[in-house]
């Protein structure tokens, strides 16, 4: 299965940049490529989460379980429902001083059509990366606006 996996440095803290992962329904707010993301359930270390987004120009529909680890500074994610066989991953995040994180985004993915994945994945590798590259973008762009808030 392929993976994808995009690190940048963010200049804020670990928990100022967690805050901003950990409320996924606010990315449609300042991510482009996601349109909505729904809070199914909520519970200790969890949510269940509904997600509609784009991937260039395709709309992808899935349902994750998201899992919060705030003391090692991770978020994992795995489909439950939707449009691929399978789509898990994670956030990890690194402090580097008091002012800049390290945020990884790694994304393991499926379609469950053998007879094409060896057409799609290469594509879709490509596209996962800018689409992660884009979020991450989004988040350092969007901790630095909360600072300016706050």
């Amino acid at each position: 299965m392929p993976t994808v996996d995009v690190i940048e440095r963010v200049p804020a803290p670990l928990p100022r940049v967690y805050g901003i992962l950990r409320e996924m329904e606010r990315f449609p707010e300042f991510m482009e490529n996601v349109e909505s993301v729904t809070v199914l359930e909520r519970g200790d270390g969890y949510t269940v989460t509904r997600w509609v987004a784009r991937l260039k120009g395709s709309r992808f529909e899935w349902t994750e379980r998201d899992a919060f680890y705030p003391d090692q500074g991770r978020i994992e994610f795995e489909q439950v429902a939707g449009d691929l066989k399978v789509f898990r991953g994670f956030w990890q995040l690194t402090s580097h001083g008091e002012a800049e994180t390290e945020v990884v985004l790694s994304t393991t993915f499926e379609f469950g059509l053998p007879m094409v994945a060896a057409l799609l994945n290469p594509l879709a590798r490509i596209a996962l990366r800018d689409n992660a590259r884009a979020m991450l973008t989004a988040v350092a762009a969007e901790v630095r606006g909360s600072s300016q808030d706050g």
